[in-house]
């Protein structure tokens, strides 16, 4: 079976394994587990911030950087297509009493443009807008990235009308690759920022929230009042340490790959795809003549795995245990199931 559901579906290679038997662990609820504290500096310092704080997901680190960022009644501006919104169970709204105001952007982006005239809190029967969150590359946006002009106007904006920037970096990792942005780039643009490592990079377990030292500091409490204190943690940071150092390099190729997926799905006569939105390894596209769950259930009966997005609406995604005989695999049984 060929799994383009998910980047995220991605198994332990040996040597991330080797990693994991071989790390040097200790209680990280007391600070003392010597692989994360390097690994969370290591990360911290790529991307020009001052600390980070390993979550088990990226779900926490999001609310973790919307829980430092905000006050109960205050309101978190969002494109409706982003993550925080549609797939972390309204945990903002649970967690840290605050709103998710969902604005309709382009290809899961918002603009500089676009956010004029959308802050609120001068009237006491008002939320007070207080953060942007971004989504970089964007999920449901078909893998699209910001470039650093829109993130710079952006965080102009921002520094403007007094509010902060939480960057949703779970894809950064294909933003960086595909764009050619330097990492420190996002300090200079976020307050916060979460990165992923069990998507794209291939580890088992585990994000970061990136932020400064003080807001780390209320962060780490708050993981641990949400019940994400963890113990011998070195073992899954050994894991996502490796997957950064080896598998980064791996993503130019799924992205070459998703697009050439996405050309066969454009010649497919039973398909509909925009081939221009094709930036880095997410592929979303349209069935013309049936549900996407008969097309779902059509794919997996010829050998390959995607998962529905809409009515009429796939999504595959392309991950590095995805090599090249696969494609040719996928873009056959494409041709054979949607062409003619």
């Amino acid at each position: 079976m060929i799994d383009l559901r998910s980047d995220t579906v991605t198994k332990p290679t040996p040597q991330i394994r080797k990693a994991m038997i071989e790390a040097e662990v200790g209680d990280d609820v007391f600070g003392e587990d010597p692989t994360v504290n390097a690994f969370e500096e290591k990360v911290a310092d790529m991307f020009g911030f001052e600390a980070a704080l390993f979550t088990p997901s990226g779900t926490m680190a999001n609310q973790l950087a919307v829980n430092v960022l905000t006050e109960q009644g205050d309101e978190v501006l969002i494109e409706e297509t982003g993550h925080i919104f549609n797939y972390e169970s309204t945990a903002a709204s649970h967690l840290s009493s605050v709103l998710l105001r969902p604005l309709q952007g382009s290809k899961g982006k918002l603009s500089a443009d676009l956010l004029k005239d959308t802050i609120r809190g001068q009237q006491e029967w008002e939320p007070k807008t207080k953060v942007i969150a971004l989504e970089n590359s964007t999920n449901k946006g078909g893998g699209c990235c910001y470039a650093e002009q829109e993130l710079a106007a952006i965080n102009f904006f921002a520094n403007e009308n007094d509010l902060n920037v939480h960057l949703d970096g779970a894809r950064i990792w294909n933003a960086m690759t595909a764009t050619q942005t330097e990492p420190t780039f996002f300090s200079r643009i976020a307050d916060t920022m979460s990165v992923c490592f069990s998507k794209g990079l291939g580890a088992p377990v585990g994000s970061m929230i990136l932020s400064s030292q003080q807001h780390i500091i209320k962060a780490r409490r708050m993981r641990k009042m949400w019940g994400g204190g963890m113990r011998q943690i070195g073992i899954l940071a050994a894991a996502a340490d490796h997957a950064v150092e080896y598998h980064l390099p791996k993503l130019k190729e799924d992205h070459r790959r998703a697009r050439e997926l996405a050309k066969v799905i454009k010649g497919c006569s039973k398909l509909s795809i925009d081939l221009d939105s094709v930036e880095t390894n997410i592929l979303i596209f349209d069935v013309k003549d049936m549900t996407a769950g008969k097309a779902v259930q059509q794919l997996a009966e010829e050998g390959v795995k995607v998962v529905p997005f809409g009515p009429n609406t796939l999504r595959a995604t392309f991950h590095f245990q995805i090599d090249d005989d696969s494609l040719t695999t996928v873009k056959k049984t494409f041709k054979k199931l949607f062409d003619g």
